[in-house]
């Protein structure tokens, strides 16, 4: 089989890499950027995608519904390996035709792993969330160009297929037809905004932080956003829960 492993510790990953190659397994490792990976597994997609969830959970889970959402990658056994034990629960229901085990059981799992007669496609990227497309929800369209400021590790991934000719440009240097800011503290929203909100075009500014429940210190929530972008003359007029760590204000400039 041609595998691909999917580890967020390099380090650690060449030894697992050399106990599949031991076993007879074609094993390579995937880019860690989100992006980079997705496109090199659909430009050749592998017989088994191993994704250890022990390091950066969120991204494999990410890379592993961006890969069911196409057609070229929805083939692919999905093998998940180790992680805290909720990690792998919430995935089965998710994904239960995936294969879950332990690095000790790799090399039987791995014969076991075969594709699904009939793949389960997740309604929606993000766990726990309603089935319209992430990009949709954003309001990325044919021909956009949307810049990402601090956004994190692996949200590329999250995204998943982009309309036609879209393209997302991390930390832009430059005005981009859509924004999406990953806000982490009101003194960043107030010191940034002013200059963010002049490099936006027709698709607005999306202005994410962290919600409440998440694992976070932020003094941002949903009123302060709305606060700081009406007094800089911008006025809200979508929200939307980006993933189960993040929730988003969408802002134009106000006529």
């Amino acid at each position: 089989m041609r595998v691909v492993v999917v580890h967020g510790d390099p380090a650690a990953a060449a030894a697992r890499l050399e106990r599949l190659r031991a076993a007879g397994q074609d094993a390579e490792l995937a880019p860690l950027d989100g992006a980079t990976a997705l496109r090199a597994l659909r430009a050749a997609p592998p017989d088994a995608c191993v994704i250890d969830l022990s390091r950066r959970p969120s991204f494999g889970r990410d890379l592993a519904l961006a890969l069911r959402s196409t057609k070229a990658t929805r083939p692919v056994a999905l093998v998940f390996v180790e992680g805290q034990a909720e990690v792998p629960a919430r995935l089965r229901t998710l994904l239960p035709d995936a294969t879950y085990t332990t690095w000790r059981a790799i090399r039987g799992a791995l014969k076991r792993a075969r594709t699904p007669a009939r793949p389960v496609v997740p309604a929606s990227r993000l766990a726990g969330y309603s089935g319209t497309p992430l990009p949709r929800k954003l309001g990325i369209k044919t021909n956009t160009t949307v810049g990402l400021i601090g956004a994190p590790v692996g949200f590329e991934v999250a995204l998943g297929a982009l309309p036609e000719r879209a393209r997302v440009v991390r930390t832009p240097r430059g005005r981009c037809d859509l924004l999406v800011w990953f806000a982490t503290s009101r003194t960043e929203v107030e010191r940034r905004i002013a200059a963010l909100g002049a490099r936006f075009g027709a698709g607005g500014m999306w202005i994410a932080w962290r919600k409440q429940g998440a694992r976070s210190r932020s003094d941002l929530t949903q009123a302060e956003v709305r606060r700081i972008g009406l007094a800089s003359g911008l006025v809200d007029y979508k929200i939307c829960a980006i993933d189960a760590t993040w929730s988003g204000l969408k802002f134009t400039r106000r006529r």
